[in-house]
């Protein structure tokens, strides 16, 4: 059993058990409970009810949170040729072909999202092992292997997040940060929930969204109420 600090354990003192929040209880408490001295940042926590280990079931996508992550991404752009101004006027943090493959063969891993071309795929692709499992490889499917790179670093740098499922079958997101206003957070948060439900894979069948969590980097989780927040996002699309 994790052990608990004594500031984590008075937090828990002070907010009322429920067996379920609705969104606007949850962040009340997140905020509340976000009382170090940095500014935390929010998280949602999704179960899926997939099975992990079959890849048809797989779960990943890319989404613009309204109001951004408020976090500082760091992009590294993976390309050739004339695509590499195109890439640093767009305020990519690293930008090269050779260099970058080899230091991240080396172990060298200092960034949050990878973008490539599809002319270097062929050399990106053997880095699966090294940035699959991290959950940063390339992909059509999220917008992050493509030509127009300019567009795609301005797009991440603004509140674009990637997001996966892990191996037992949850996806975690980040939706912003603690001191984000009420409101904020909650459109952000039901911006990456109705995502999630778009892409629900065909194969998959029974519910889908098992249970969804809240908690800031260092306060407790809190349990969404699961009929709420569906209808909620459902009304996003």
């Amino acid at each position: 059993m994790t052990k608990r600090s004594k500031r984590y354990r008075g937090l828990e003192t002070k907010i009322e058990k429920k067996p379920a929040y609705t969104l606007t209880e949850a962040v009340q408490r997140v905020k509340a409970t976000a009382n170090v001295k940095f500014d935390e940042t929010v998280d949602l926590a999704i179960n899926l009810g997939i099975d992990p280990k079959k890849q048809d079931q797989t779960v990943r996508g890319i989404v613009s949170l309204p109001f951004g992550s408020g976090k500082a991404v760091r992009i590294l752009v993976i390309t050739r040729g004339e695509k590499d101004k195109e890439a640093k006027d767009a305020g990519a943090d690293f930008v090269g072909f050779d260099e970058y493959i080899n230091k991240i063969k080396e172990g060298w891993l200092d960034f949050d999202m990878v973008v490539a071309t599809p002319d270097v795929m062929s050399e990106v692709g053997k880095l699966g092992k090294i940035l699959g499992t991290k959950g940063m490889m390339p992909s059509p499917k999220t917008g992050t292997v493509t030509f127009d790179v300019g567009t795609t670093v301005k797009s991440l740098k603004a509140g674009r997040i990637q997001f996966k499922t892990d191996k037992t079958g949850n996806v975690h997101a980040i939706v912003g940060k603690a001191s984000f206003a009420q409101d904020k957070l909650e459109k952000n948060i039901l911006a990456v929930i109705s995502e999630i439900q778009k892409i629900k894979p065909a194969s998959v069948k029974g519910q889908f969204l098992r249970t969804i969590t809240l908690s800031s980097t260092m306060g407790p989780g809190y349990l969404l109420d699961h009929k709420e927040i569906t209808e909620l996002a459902r009304k996003e699309t």
